[in-house]
């Protein structure tokens, strides 16, 4: 082991604050240059008008299913290998990150071929009649490019857990990179539409996916030594992924089934107009969340190291810094979406066919800029029950947040009260922060109840 791997190694085990800083940054930087990438790629779908925009985000609910399976595999993967790196187990360490790489291949073949054999009906159901030809223009080919998301997030998740953010973050920001350069090409240079949307971000991960497969592979001067002829099936390396994994994939499903079913309330209340709207906000929020993902992510991986060595003094740490810096973040963010909604608002209102947007945008992102407040609570609560292989407690929290209070409280605002699309967004914010807060505290009360087995 050299130098460089001893000190990033160390920096996980023994000083948690200045590893959540080295781990968060890199992978903030790569979220907002994905969600960059985000709102670059609606900009020029906008352009299309109001239709594209909206068939495309009736597609994104979907495919952020499929990301989040693809993470919520690679939060299992992170939390085992960088529990075994604390526990010293440098063997089992290696062997986990093998079995995550065949893992994630098998789910990807499995869950491509399920939902495009489904994805009409999915649409449909979703209420998409209006923009159907359209939503499968850009679903059949984005989802279809699905292993482009599904590998290099589990190879991301190897390289987090033993330290080595800028590999495990650098190819996601030249996936931003490149998509952004394609987008426009493929949109109008070739008249690809919103065919040439998803061509583009398909082609883009699939390129970046070629130096992670070098570092990992062939060059293999990282921490974790991974040579596939060395694997050796073990059904509970696999059980002990998926504890953490089906969970936080689950978590990602509950979120996107929730936006699905935001969609088709829209689309009753107010219309494809408001969906585009909606589709064009989210992707503003986007960009305020991922810092909060980014230091969640750094918290799991020193947590779950922490929780190998046994050491719940860290544990603390983590979850104590790491929310102490997601709700000065989400409080900053918050307040800059509120203050510059009008403007931001035209970034997605630009054409003459979308300028009907504008006041929807500005007044749905001064709503949901709030969703951002208190969602560091429940995001480094459920992260660090996943660095402590508890999953389904994580689970439960976003289970109780996503499907059951901002739901109710949505239906509540938007039916009963009649607050239509305006009672959508104050849904999903009290949901969010009650959710959040029931979550922070029931983290602190579990591990308080569990100390003595850390000391």
């Amino acid at each position: 082991m050299s130098q460089k791997e001893n000190k990033e190694i160390d920096l996980i085990l023994n000083h948690p604050k200045k590893a959540i800083n080295k781990l968060a940054i890199p992978i903030i930087i790569s979220n907002l240059f994905m969600m960059l990438n985000n709102i670059i790629d609606g900009i020029w779908v906008a352009g299309l008008g109001p239709g594209p925009l909206a068939a495309v985000g009736f597609v994104t609910p979907l495919f952020l299913a499929l990301v989040g399976f693809a993470n919520g595999l690679g939060a299992g993967s992170n939390s085992l290998i960088a529990r075994f790196i604390g526990a010293k187990d440098h063997k089992n360490a290696e062997n986990s990150a093998i079995h995550s790489i065949m893992l994630s291949i098998i789910v990807t073949i499995i869950s491509t071929i399920l939902i495009m054999i489904i994805l009409r009906q999915l649409l449909l159901f979703m209420g998409a009649e209006q923009v159907i030809n359209l939503s499968l223009q850009y679903g059949y080919i984005i989802i279809g490019g699905s292993f482009s998301v599904f590998i290099p997030a589990m190879i991301s998740a190897i390289f987090r857990s033993e330290g080595e953010v800028k590999r495990a973050s650098r190819p996601l920001m030249l996936t931003a990179i490149i998509n952004m350069i394609l987008d426009p090409i493929f949109i109008y240079v070739l008249n690809g539409g919103v065919a040439g949307a998803a061509l583009a971000t398909v082609l883009a991960g699939t390129i970046s996916l070629i130096p992670m497969i070098y570092w990992m592979l062939v060059k293999k001067d990282s921490f974790l030594k991974i040579n596939l002829k060395d694997y050796k099936r073990n059904f509970t390396i696999y059980k002990d992924i998926l504890v953490v994994g089906i969970p936080a994939s689950l978590e990602q499903f509950i979120i996107s089934f929730v936006s699905i079913l935001m969609n088709y309330w829209l689309t009753i209340l107010s219309g494809t107009v408001a969906v585009a709207a909606y589709t064009a906000t989210w992707r503003l929020v986007s960009i305020g969340i991922s810092p909060l993902i980014g230091i969640g992510v750094a918290a799991l991986t020193v947590g779950g190291a922490a929780y190998g060595a046994k050491n719940f003094k860290n544990m603390k740490i983590a979850l104590n810094y790491g929310t102490k810096l997601g709700l000065i973040s989400s409080l900053i963010i918050c307040a800059f979406f509120f203050i510059c909604a009008e403007p931001l608002s035209f970034i997605f209102s630009y054409s003459a066919d979308a300028a009907v947007m504008s006041a929807r945008i500005v007044e749905c992102l001064r709503i949901l800029c709030f969703f951002i407040l208190l969602m560091p609570l429940g995001v480094l609560a459920g992260n660090i029950f996943q660095s402590m292989g508890k999953g389904t407690y994580s689970l439960l929290i976003t289970i109780l947040r996503s499907f059951i209070l901002e739901i109710v409280f949505a239906a509540l605002f938007a039916f009963v009260l009649g607050m239509a699309d305006v009672g959508i967004y104050l849904g999903l914010v009290v949901g969010m922060s009650l959710g959040s807060i029931v979550g922070y505290l029931y983290l602190n009360y579990y591990l308080n109840k569990t100390r003595s087995y850390y000391n």
